[in-house]
């Protein structure tokens, strides 16, 4: 599986020599609606595709009806089911990973396999969403 490429988080003196601020032009910002679930790290900085994995898992476990809709249409139910099938139903709340069941008619066993393998090991299988 590949890494997931998280933005920097927010750091006090954006202006360091070492680290020039840049923001990457060769794909469009993500849509300011989802401004307010990445309230960790400079949304500037966030970018599609480069940080699919990220924006995926917080938009699935934090997102509204209207940021959820923007990833729906963005990958498509099936790039949902992908991503949570290919994570285990990591970094997703137990609550959540119910609601994905019912919406994308998950197998009931294996989201429940999921969520006993979370509760049994939490920290070890912890990811961030």
């Amino acid at each position: 599986m590949a890494t997931e490429s998280r933005p920097k988080p927010l750091k006090a003196d954006k202006r360091d020599s070492r680290h020039p601020v840049s923001v990457n032009t060769a794909s469009p910002p993500l849509p300011e609606d989802l401004r307010g679930l990445f309230w960790d790290v400079e949304f500037r900085r966030l970018r599609w595709p480069r940080h699919r994995d990220f924006v995926i898992g917080r938009v699935l476990a934090e997102g509204d009806f209207q940021q959820t809709r923007w990833l729906v249409g963005t990958i498509g139910r099936d790039g949902i089911r992908e991503w949570i099938v290919g994570r285990r139903g990591r970094g997703l709340s137990p609550r959540v990973l119910r609601f994905w069941e019912a919406v994308l008619d998950l197998p009931h066993r294996q989201v429940s396999r999921w969520i006993a393998e979370q509760a049994a090991f939490p920290w070890t299988n912890r990811r961030s969403p």
